[in-house]
């Protein structure tokens, strides 16, 4: 695919000779927007040379390749682990992949391949355990060691899908509070996070990858890293596009290479990258002089377990990095995942690199695609959702007694009545067992021991998902609700046991 070009006013050639005499002029995305509102682009595209971005956040798609040299006796490693954390052993014998969302046996949830990352690049000693069925020519068939980073002969960072052109925000519109990779989401709608950096954003500031491709050159994890090819689920048309990208792990800092952890969630590793946009024509410098206020995303229910999540509103970044954002008629309190602080600092990294001429662009050999399909994972086996096994519900109000409840779980032969206001309104449940407690201890008041903090799914829910719930919180039924709280019917775990029978 060759680049687009529009109005050509220099080249890579004399971008370089510029760097090359000290002569360049090197802004950040944040400085452009600045200089093209009050200049011009056409003004702008003349004067400047390179315009710096950056991100830093968690890029769970990351990991390295490691060669470790042969032992003597040689292995052909089978299973192996770094710091209890287990790495990929599918190549040559003494090569490995450590993936940073992979978790430690020991410490799972605390630490992972991210964190054994950071401390391979700090410099620190990693223990590596190695089993194996031993052949003929690699007869050993187990290791015990440690090494350091210089002990390696190759640390090569290889990350398949970094620098997100954007993400979705995330809230919750569930009655609990949830933990994913967009971190913490509390129970309605209480509060939205976000990740991306916004007009710094590696992506947003070349969306048509003129610049951008196999070969470019760019700053990543606190040393040069280069561009490889597209990431996986690049999917540009819709804002999405990623990169893959390489570099070398000894060159690297772990300023810029964090190991993490998502409460609940995993392990991942946040990661400085940012690329130099050279300004080659009037078009690019309109580009890099995107805003925050040009930037919209959806914020999605994350509370929703499907992949086609309901997007409840648009919003810009502007408004995100404001700190609060209105939804659903009140004001949500918003929390960046990743780090506005340290998106700046790669950006202006790479800005004094290139001003000092210790880091030249580099044309790519090929661009990146604009037009890729983006396909969801083909099911094969039918999905089972809550609306294809719900059943009416039994309601009552917290004005009825205890005796009307009873009669009416022996007249229903139900085991769940669901408690609802004048308007279906979900306001609680009870189930046979509470009534028999109830009666045992002399109760005569519903209110008295109806369950406030209901667990609920919606008729779009899968079954999965519905399972596992129930399974989580030890309980055997969830009423199932609308937007608005109004009880549709109810989940059992008896109709499901039926489904699971059939």
């Amino acid at each position: 695919m060759s680049p687009i070009t529009s109005n050509t006013t220099k080249t890579y050639e004399e971008i370089n000779e510029k760097i090359k005499k000290g002569d360049a002029v090197v802004v950040t995305a944040e400085e452009m927007v600045k200089i093209v509102e009050e200049q011009g682009e056409k003004k702008a595209a003349k004067e400047i040379d390179v315009v710096t971005t950056g991100t830093f956040g968690a890029m769970c798609s990351s990991g390295a390749f490691l060669n470790f040299g042969h032992s003597d006796p040689p292995i052909k490693m089978e299973q192996l682990w770094l710091n209890d954390v287990e790495a990929y052993h599918g190549n040559a014998a003494v090569d490995c992949y450590i993936g940073v969302t992979k978790m430690s046996t020991i410490k799972p949830f605390k630490y992972g391949g991210g964190h054994v990352i950071e401390d391979l690049v700090s410099g620190k000693e990693i223990t590596l355990r190695a089993r194996a069925y031993g052949t003929d020519c690699y007869p050993r068939t187990s290791l015990e060691t440690t090494f350091n980073i210089e002990d390696l002969n190759q640390a090569i960072l290889c990350n398949p899908r970094n620098a997100y052109q954007r993400y979705n925000a995330a809230t919750n519109g569930r009655d609990e509070t949830i933990y994913t990779y967009m971190g913490k989401l509390l129970a309605n709608y209480g509060n939205v996070t976000y990740s991306g950096s916004g007009c710094l954003s590696p992506l947003y500031n070349d969306p048509d990858y003129e610049t951008i491709g196999i070969g470019t050159r760019i700053f990543l994890g606190g040393g040069v890293g280069y561009v490889i090819g597209e990431g996986t689920q690049h999917n540009p048309r819709n804002h999405f596009g990623t990169i893959m990208v390489k570099g070398d792990l000894k060159q690297m800092s772990p300023e810029y290479l964090k190991g993490a952890t998502f409460t609940k969630y995993g392990t991942t590793m946040y990661v400085g990258l940012g690329i130099p946009i050279p300004i080659l024509n009037e078009g690019l410098a309109r580009k890099t002089a995107i805003s925050d206020a040009d930037i919209t995303t959806e914020v999605v229910d994350y509370g929703v377990p499907r992949r086609d999540r309901p997007s409840l509103r648009k919003v810009t970044y502007q408004e995100l990095k404001s700190g609060r954002i209105e939804l659903n008629g009140k004001t949500v309190k918003v929390s960046s995942l990743s780090s506005l602080k340290m998106a700046r600092r790669v950006a202006q990294n790479l800005k004094k690199w290139i001003e000092e001429g210790r880091f030249f662009l580099s044309k790519p050999v090929e661009t990146l695609p604009t037009t890729s399909e983006f396909k969801p994972m083909k099911i094969t086996k039918e999905i089972q959702y809550v609306r294809s096994i719900m059943i009416p519900a039994v309601t009552t109000t917290t004005e009825a007694s205890i005796h009307e409840v009873a009669k009416l779980i022996v007249e229903k032969n139900v085991n769940h009545i669901v408690v609802v206001d004048n308007e279906k309104t979900l306001k609680g449940i009870v189930t046979s067992f509470d009534i028999t407690r109830a009666v045992a201890n002399n109760k005569e008041k519903l209110e008295e021991i109806v369950v406030r903090r209901v667990y609920t799914a919606k008729p779009d829910d899968p079954l999965d998902a519905v399972v596992k719930e129930l399974e989580t919180h030890k309980i055997s039924a969830l009423p199932v609700i609308d937007e608005k709280k109004k009880v549709l019917g109810i989940v059992t775990s008896e109709e499901i046991s039926k489904l699971v029978a059939r």
